[in-house]
């Protein structure tokens, strides 16, 4: 455990691009803390299942309390000194580190993909110094988090209905006290299942009125999975794709652990090591939905490590040479995409911010330098091995000769309508276009509509001016990280203007609609966004639409959006999201069933039509399940399955029509261990 304590941010707060970095975890933190212990109080104790209520008034109380292991000195007990109420508490003694303190194990202990509540209160021996932190392990990559910050004074602190969770495939989880190295007393500790909470089934579908001219999505993290009303908007609004907030960002991709074996075991100093298991939670469910992802993303100045960047993969050391820093960059890019694929054949990755944040207010490069708060988090690595953006043009050579196919290429930005780095975007994108490396162009849209429309910035016309430069580039636009914050802590007094700014926008973006693909929005809920205390987003804190949202909406209405569901079996279900209860309707697999029987199979597994039999035949069959609006019997893409490929993808020929069945069939007959023309049994 030694030397691990280094908390991220990555869990509670959506990381927002422009600001979030991993060494700049503590101030976003205590934002967070702020929004936990203030506005997030959905009577959870009033009405949610008492899963744990422990007064530490005997030794059982312990059964489930530990030190962190490894290193970790914590000795946890039961004391008369640590009681808050009743007669004793736990003590956590011992510590001879900040990180070392007492951890209660989450797994095996609650369910995964739930949410509860958890709340305690916790001193210090003489001045409490602490942090409620959250850990995890996935695919052997172990993660930490900063759930409340600050929790300081001489007397005792208390956290309230902090939201916590975990998802399948995680082990060692813990939820745990650090911070100082003295005695911390810990009493009335308590856990309860979050409740039931009906969003508004009678709206209209966001993502459902908008369908015919652009996506419109959402940013998740895997925490957001465990909570059913947030999921519950997310499938009703924002279904039509998925950005991951964090987890797909290079500190959480690249593995240094793997890397340096790899490293010292073949001497190969430019191929970093990469593994997906943080993000894989939210893969699992848009596989599992057939929802788009957006990557996000490939070169960022920030949330990068700086041993990647250093000779031997020691941040200690100097930094490595251009040309070396190359061959690192086209090994990266070529080991995420090509993992990803490989794990995910059935997700569309359709778009991917190739370079995020390259580019000053003033349309010049960063400063060279580590990102950190020394320089706030404004210094580039990219550039201190480069010494300009030269490794731009780079990194979109290397996305186009990596990337899916089909998966359109990025350039990301905030503060996208300042003049000089609008201009420096615009030159730099025509530069990319004519080598054909770069589709568009990603306006990121932190956007602060503050206390009047006279005073928004940036206002309609500045906006739109951005805009329509960018779509004059005759490139895609993308709006990739929507919000729009009103004054700082002044609850719903700013509400109505923020519609109207809203409703401005998206006027915008029907206007532009023919060269605009996607309006993602970065959040759902204002507590669970990165600028919380502003409200930037159209679903207030009690997961109801704010006015904003019927700003956008007016008076349209649409029908709730169908969601084509892969279940465990293989086996395809479509459901709607109108009611508790969901609805089977027939799904866009099932009906192009009933118009191929007639179509008789030319070659049994030939899917994609092209007289072999290879891993080909796999990907079209498991797309055509997973988005058959696009990839299914006159779906939208080229590369959309055939009626005649459908009748070659019946393997099995039986009732269930074409199922993962049919997929694993021709997997097992690449392997040998079957003929095609073996029957599944019904």
């Amino acid at each position: 455990m030694k030397g691990k304590h280094i908390n991220k941010l990555i869990a509670g707060v959506m990381g927002a691009a422009m600001t979030l970095t991993a060494t700049a975890s503590a101030v976003h933190a205590v934002a967070l803390a702020d929004v936990q212990l203030s506005n997030n109080k959905v009577s959870a104790s009033a009405e949610g299942k008492v899963v744990f209520d422990l007064g530490f008034e005997s030794e059982d109380d312990l059964a489930n309390w530990s030190n962190r292991g490894g290193d970790d000195t914590t000795k946890v007990s039961i004391s008369a000194d640590a009681a808050k109420s009743g007669k004793s508490g736990l003590l956590a003694s011992g510590r001879s580190e900040s990180w070392n303190g007492p951890a209660f194990r989450l797994d095996g202990v609650l369910e995964p993909n739930k949410q509860y509540y958890l709340s305690a209160s916790v001193k210090g021996k003489y001045y409490t110094s602490a942090m409620l932190s959250f850990q995890s392990t996935a695919d052997g990559v172990t993660s930490y988090s900063n759930l409340v910050q600050n929790l300081n004074g001489s007397d005792w602190s208390t956290v309230k209905d902090v939201p916590i969770s975990y998802s399948d495939g995680m082990e060692g989880v813990y939820v745990y006290f650090e911070g100082g190295s003295d005695d911390l007393y810990i009493d009335d500790f308590k856990i309860v299942e979050a409740p039931h909470i009906d969003i508004e089934k009678d709206l209209p579908s966001l993502s459902e009125l908008y369908k015919d001219q652009f996506k419109v999505g959402t940013a998740l993290t895997p925490d957001d999975l465990a909570s059913q009303p947030f999921m519950d908007l997310v499938q009703k609004h924002f279904g039509e794709s998925i950005t991951v907030g964090n987890q797909m960002k290079p500190d959480y991709v690249l593995n240094k652990e793997a890397t340096l074996k790899y490293f010292e075991e073949t001497g190969d100093d430019t191929t970093p090591q990469i593994s997906f298991a943080q993000a894989k939670p939210v893969l699992n469910y848009a596989r599992k939905y057939g929802i788009p992802v957006r990557v996000h993303t490939l070169v960022w100045h920030s949330q990068t490590p700086e041993w990647f960047f250093k000779e031997d993969f020691d941040e200690k050391k100097d930094y490595v040479s251009p040309d070396k820093m190359k061959k690192r960059m086209e090994n990266y890019i070529k080991a995420y995409f090509e993992t990803l694929t490989k794990l995910y054949p059935d997700i569309d990755f359709y778009a991917c911010d190739v370079v995020n944040e390259a580019w000053t207010d003033d349309g010049k490069p960063r400063e060279a330098g580590h990102c950190a708060q020394s320089n706030n988090y404004a210094a580039s690595d990219w550039v201190a091995v480069f010494g300009d953006n030269s490794f731009i043009d780079y990194a979109f050579e290397y996305a186009r000769k990596y990337a899916p196919e089909g998966c359109k290429l990025y350039y990301n930005d905030f503060n996208e309508y300042m003049t000089g780095k609008m201009n420096a975007v615009c030159e730099m994108a025509e530069r990319i276009k004519k080598a054909g490396n770069i589709d568009g162009i990603g306006m990121q849209s932190h956007l602060d509509v503050r206390e009047s429309l006279s005073a928004a910035f940036p206002s309609l016309g500045m906006y739109e001016t951005a805009l329509k430069n960018y779509t004059e580039l005759g490139l895609d636009v993308q709006i990739t990280e929507l919000d729009a914050t009103v004054q700082d802590k002044s609850g719903d007094k700013y509400f109505d203007v923020q519609a109207d700014y809203y409703k401005g926008l998206f006027k915008l973006y029907e206007k532009y609609a023919d060269k605009i693909s996607a309006v993602i929005f970065w959040g759902v809920t204002d507590t669970k966004s990165w600028r919380a205390s502003q409200n930037p987003l159209i679903f207030d804190k009690d997961f109801m639409a704010k006015p904003a949202f019927k700003a956008i909406v007016g008076d349209r209405t649409a029908s709730d959006p169908v969601r084509t569901t892969i279940a465990d079996g293989g086996k395809v279900t479509t459901t709607t999201t109108t009611t508790t209860t969901t609805t089977s309707v027939t799904t866009s697999a099932q009906t192009t069933t009933s118009v191929v029987e007639e179509v008789k199979a030319t070659k049994l597994g030939d899917a994609n039509n092209d007289s072999q039999i290879d891993m080909g035949d796999v990907v079209i069959i498991m797309q055509a399940l997973a988005n058959p609006n696009k990839y299914g019997i006159g779906g939208t893409d080229e590369h959309a399955i055939t009626k005649q490929g459908w009748a070659n993808a019946d393997i099995a020929g039986t009732s269930k029509g074409i199922t993962n069945d049919d997929a694993l069939a021709i997997q097992e007959h690449l392997l040998g261990k079957r003929s095609l023309e073996e029957k599944i049994a019904d």
